[in-house]
């Protein structure tokens, strides 16, 4: 029979030309909504010696050249970060200073302070007065001994001109010549400094010239 009459005589024949054609189609759908996994690309073979030859790599695009304005934004992103971190050097380096400067400075008072302790505890009635007085003027000068080692001097002089940076003014009174017209007649409180600091000032009594 011809190819082209196979599926056109006869009804059953025709029919299963019909069920073999749909049975392809439902295969093919199958086979479409249902992909094979993806396989690895085979490795290409060198014709001399058969062995495995690298794919060559893909090119790398060139990097971009920074503009100058991250240049600058770097730049300046980097000297903050250094300033930062040299602030905070400095002031724990400072506060380091100052707790060994307080602790060097107690270490001297030491022993004038034992001193000074054992003279509060003594019981009165088995000491009189002036040798009280002697133990307790001794341990002053050892404390200022100390004190001036350090630096403190005290402001506690009258009779100098009166000096807003080292004296408070509690109040005044008539000065009995020219000479003693703004000068300090008294010394109410002592001050102190040490070195170039003033620690507190001298409170005094300033003379004042009202003339005649």
């Amino acid at each position: 029979m011809p190819a082209g009459n196979r599926c056109g005589t006869g009804g059953a024949f025709q029919t299963n030309c019909l069920r073999v054609s749909c049975c392809q189609t439902e295969s093919s759908l199958m086979t479409n909504k249902h992909p094979r996994p993806h396989q690895p690309p085979v490795p290409s073979l060198d014709p001399d010696t058969g062995e495995a030859v690298e794919a060559p790599a893909a090119p790398v695009a060139p990097a971009t050249e920074p503009s100058e304005l991250d240049v600058w934004k770097d730049r300046h992103l980097r000297l903050a970060a250094e300033y930062d971190n040299f602030r905070k050097r400095t002031i724990k380096e400072r506060a380091e200073t100052w707790a060994r400067a307080q602790a060097e400075l107690v270490a001297r008072l030491a022993d004038a302070l034992d001193d000074l302790s054992r003279f509060a505890h003594i019981d009165p009635a088995a000491i009189d007065a002036k040798t009280l007085h002697d133990g307790v003027d001794l341990v002053e000068r050892k404390v200022w001994k100390e004190l001036e080692n350090a630096g403190v001097t005290r402001i506690d002089q009258a009779g100098v001109p009166f000096d807003p940076q080292v004296h408070e003014a509690v109040t005044t009174q008539p000065a009995e010549k020219p000479e003693q017209d703004h000068t300090v007649g008294q010394v109410v409180q002592p001050g102190y400094k040490m070195r170039e600091t003033l620690l507190r000032p001298a409170r005094v009594v300033v003379l004042t010239w009202q003339g005649t």
